[in-house]
């Protein structure tokens, strides 16, 4: 972190709070900030909101909302965005955090955070809720895979009709692969399902359905590790892959690839401060760095007893509000309000 030395006021986009991430803990976390009457600027790295819950499993059921017995990864982000709308965040996709400067006190204090486009963020508070850093998929060593990507091969399904009466297989042995391939075979011309070993990484209940599913005929299950694709222009013609020495192919339109993901906090483990394994270490009184004023909720964050769960990085951005706070409204006694008493939500539903 540095000091600015030059700073030009015509190219500088001021907010209350810079959060940056905008999956469920950040989403929630503009709400949180709302409430204290602190508005927020939203910066991911995404083309659209919603973090791993929309890019990797927007149709699979999570079970631990506090109230929601069963609620999608897309459907719980359209309603934390419904949440935050009152308080009117303004997004800014497809943009990723580069470098921390700290504004001297007699500048007025707070900070400058510059986006890789050049993009650059005033405020007095700065929010880190960006999981697990800038996600990307893991792409098995494959000659010629770029060509295929986003053609005919994908690491994500988020329109599961464009699968329909496709050839399709299924690469990996984790939940999203059989969480997949269950899901897309009734859709599919053929699926089969392609892991190097009988053993899977997935919940007990999936590993049962797909055996089920193989044994009635409605896919196929082969061991191999993929180990080359066939076809030309981006169109897929097979996979090939590789097992105790046979090599042989797949005969495939689609092929996806869920080998799991890669998680970075890239130039943000340069910001200054403490760091323990990949994550950053906060207090668990405000979920505050070693930087004041600097925050990190949800799985970025560590602390001893951290849990990486969504309700988890709720509780985090409740707690990192209060403290917001005071660096934004030093002169302003905060005092604590439940939502049903907000004077300042009750003016933001049109209920004041």
């Amino acid at each position: 972190m540095s000091t600015p030395a030059n700073t030009n006021e015509y190219d500088i986009i001021d907010t209350q709070a810079l959060i940056i991430g905008a999956g469920p803990v950040g989403l929630f976390a503009v709400f949180q900030l709302g409430m204290v009457g602190i508005s927020a600027h939203v910066l991911d790295i995404l083309p659209r909101a919603g973090g791993q819950c929309v890019e990797l499993y927007p149709d699979k059921p999570i079970f631990d909302i506090p109230s929601q017995p069963r609620i999608s990864g897309g459907e719980l982000i359209e309603r934390l965005l419904q949440q935050a709308a009152p308080f009117e965040p303004t997004f800014h996709f497809k943009e990723s955090a580069q470098t921390l400067e700290r504004i001297p006190e007699d500048q007025g204090g707070g900070f400058i955070v510059a986006s890789a486009s050049g993009k650059r963020f005033r405020a007095p508070v700065v929010v880190i809720a960006a999981g697990g850093g800038a996600i990307a998929p893991k792409r098995p060593p494959l000659k010629g895979l770029e060509e295929f990507e986003e053609k005919s091969v994908f690491y994500a399904v988020r329109e599961p009709q464009m699968f329909r009466g496709k050839r399709i297989v299924v690469a990996g042995g984790g939940d999203s692969a059989l969480d997949w391939a269950i899901e897309l075979a009734p859709l599919a011309r053929h699926l089969t399902l392609l892991h190097r070993r009988e053993e899977f990484r997935a919940a007990p209940a999936s590993v049962a359905r797909m055996r089920e599913m193989v044994v009635a005929g409605e896919m196929d299950f082969r061991l191999g590790q993929i180990a080359g694709l066939v076809g030309e222009n981006g169109v897929l013609q097979a996979v090939r892959a590789r097992h105790a020495g046979e090599t042989f192919d797949i005969a495939a339109d689609v092929a996806l690839l869920f080998f799991g993901l890669a998680g970075r906090l890239g130039a943000l483990e340069k910001w200054g401060y403490e760091l323990r394994g990949g994550r950053i270490v906060v207090d668990t009184q405000a979920f505050e760095t070693s930087i004041p004023g600097v925050f990190a909720i949800g799985d970025v964050c560590d602390y001893p007893g951290k849990l990486k769960l969504i309700l988890s990085g709720f509780h985090e951005a409740a707690l990192m509000a209060q403290k917001a706070a005071k660096y934004v409204f030093p002169d302003r006694h905060i005092a604590f309000e439940h939502s049903t008493s907000s004077s300042i939500l009750a003016e933001k539903l049109g209920q004041g």
